[in-house]
């Protein structure tokens, strides 16, 4: 760490310091913003910036993920804020939705005795909404640049008295395309204003913005390429060939039961199968990805921080600076190409100096990954194997014999027991019990959802319904441009496009008994008929060959403004997910060499036959 003398003090660990937050020169207002946040004493890095950060000084600082560093740049900048301010007086740029929508809610806690109000300006949303708050009088501005740009241009956002501005996480920033959007907004605001960097690496594009508008900055550098998050556990779990990632990921659910988790993955097409899936098995399970409208993402986030969503399936984008307080557990559904993605997704749990477990889906396409985190950032990954098939299933069978008991409640089901006994003497007793289960856990799943669907959610499902249309998603600026790292919408040639059934079928060992015809008639069906699927795809090749549409020339202009969030994409839909597209990187690890029609072929790899 390199400092000038005496303007910040040397940390005594990366999640504590010797020093409170009543050490520090804060009004009272302040700190009881910082006691409504629950905290008593400053992590490292906000111990060695909060000082400097009073004083005006522009600064550098590098620490690692999950140390603190949003409220290092939050708390002396809410001390800066005048008491009732009503005027912009403070920007902050950070990466992704989330990650702004996160920030904002820190800052309108610490901020929140001194009679100052907080605008959030993200794509996805509503602009009026973004423009009403700034006129209203914001005073503490945080957004995403792309949405930020497009409120400077249309004249919402008054610069005038804005005197500090902070890049939050800013080499993800960077490295997502961010570039030209972030120096124009930089031009936008006045000279001499104190500019704050914080990130946990720093790329040589980082280094030529800290040349162009920063002079002098006191860097604080607490952390280096190689450091790793502390208390993290590392565990592989290699996928052999012949076996499906699907089947080892439920498999792994059952063995660790974590009370929380990110699954990570490297493409879209992968997160909504993958979530889809598990929420098909009855596991609380919601999708965020880039393609999803921001009132889905919002809600989603919103219900995995009150603790009501057990899993979250992500990719690295949406899920950029994400914080959940206790997460246990990081699952990478496919280990990603850059280590640094490794280093940000498993820093999501063993926050502030807790303890976590990362686990890792491996194979051998991902040699490369694993050599450089062991070699360059000397993490030791511990080789896991699953426990023999007879073991999975009885731990997926346990798991399935507790979801039924919790539903059952105060339902009266003994008059039900001699159909029971003389469904089981019948030679289809099977597969009648097995349709039973089948609908039951269905509907179990739609009563859960319904209990615990987040608030102001538009079908925020892991498995969304498929009652209007799909169409092509259209891509956000915050999600940044193709071709770039942190880009997880890979293109691909067109792939065999399954049903919500097929995927099932993977998880079983055998084939198993099919349904006789009255009983696979009484189980609701998930997917439209195939006729209503033709007309879908022939409605998006007809969107396609459209060209825009006809009318006034200033509104289709003001359509295509800078920034696309404005127009959120449509729900996500089962149509659009593929399960080769699921496993890019692992196609020797599929069960045939064609890829399965449906969920229905996943669950069937769950098959206790």
């Amino acid at each position: 760490m390199s400092t000038a003398e005496g303007e910040a003090t040397p940390p005594r660990t990366d999640y504590q310091s010797n020093r409170r937050f009543g050490d520090f020169p804060l009004s009272r207002e302040v700190l009881l913003g910082i006691a409504d946040r629950g905290y008593v004493t400053a992590t490292g890095v906000q111990a060695a910036s909060i000082e400097p950060a009073l004083a005006g000084r522009p600064m550098v600082v590098r620490a690692k993920t999950g140390t603190g560093k949003t409220a290092a740049f939050c708390i002396p900048l809410a001390e800066r804020v005048a008491v009732g301010a009503r005027s912009p007086s403070v920007l902050v740029l950070a990466p992704t939705r989330e990650l702004a929508q996160q920030t904002g809610e820190e800052a309108a806690v610490l901020l929140s005795h001194k009679d100052v109000t907080v605008a959030v300006l993200v794509g996805g949303l509503a602009i009026g909404d973004q423009t009403d708050a700034l006129s209203a009088g914001a005073a503490f501005i945080v957004g995403t640049p792309g949405r930020v740009l497009d409120h400077l241009r249309r004249g919402n956002l008054d610069t005038s008295d804005i005197t500090a501005v902070v890049l939050d996480e800013a080499d993800e920033m960077l490295s997502m395309g961010f570039f030209e959007d972030v120096t124009r907004v930089l031009e936008a605001l006045p000279k001499g204003l104190q500019v704050l960097l914080f990130s946990a690496t720093l790329s040589p594009d980082t280094r030529k913005l800290i040349d162009r508008y920063m002079v002098d900055p006191l860097e604080i550098m607490l952390s280096t390429d190689a450091d790793r998050v502390e208390g993290i556990e590392h565990h592989l779990y290699e996928v052999a060939p012949g076996q499906h990632k699907m089947r080892a990921l439920i498999g792994i659910i059952d063995i660790e039961d974590p009370a929380s988790a990110i699954i990570f993955c490297n493409t879209r097409e992968d997160a909504a199968t993958v979530a889809a899936f598990l929420d098909r098995q009855g596991l609380d399970a919601q999708l965020i990805s880039g393609e999803l409208p921001q009132t889905r993402r919002s809600a989603v986030m919103k219900a995995v921080k009150r603790g009501e969503v057990r899993f979250l399936v992500a990719t690295d984008v949406a899920a950029r600076g994400i914080d959940i307080s206790d997460l246990s557990h990081v699952i990478n559904y496919s280990l990603p190409e850059d280590p640094a993605v490794y280093l940000h997704r498993t820093g999501r749990t063993g926050r502030i100096g807790k303890k976590g477990l990362a686990i890792s889906l491996f194979s051998a396409s991902a040699m490369g990954t694993r050599a450089a985190l062991e070699s360059v950032h000397g993490i030791p990954l511990i080789e896991r194997a699953l426990p023999p098939e007879e073991r999975l299933v009885e731990l997926r069978v346990d798991r399935q014999a507790r979801m039924i008991r919790d539903a059952m409640g105060n339902l009266v089901f003994e008059t039900f027991m001699p159909t029971v006994r003389a469904l089981i003497a019948r030679p289809d007793g099977e597969a009648l019990l097995a349709a039973a289960l089948r609908a039951f856990f269905q509907w179990d799943r739609t009563r859960r959802a319904r209990i615990s669907a987040p608030e102001a959610d538009d079908g925020a499902t892991a498995e969304p319904t498929s009652e209007r249309p799909a169409r092509e998603p259209r891509r956000g600026r915050d999600d940044g441009p193709r071709g770039r790292r942190g880009d997880d919408d890979r293109k691909r040639a067109p792939r065999t496009e399954p049903t919500i059934e097929s995927l099932d079928a993977l998880l079983g060992v055998e084939d198993a008994p099919a349904a006789p015809a009255e009983a696979a008639t009484s189980t609701p069906a998930v997917q439209p008929p195939a006729d209503e699927a033709a007309k879908k795809k022939r409605r998006r090749r007809k969107r396609k060959k459209k060209g825009p549409m006809d009318g006034d020339a200033s509104s289709v202009a003001g359509a295509a403004s800078a920034d696309d969030d404005d127009a959120a994409p449509d729900d996500v839909t089962l149509d659009d997910v593929t399960l080769d597209d699921a496993a890019p990187d692992d196609d020797a690890l599929m069960v045939d060499a064609t890829p399965p029609e449906s969920l229905d072929d996943l669950d069937h790899l769950l098959s206790t036959d």
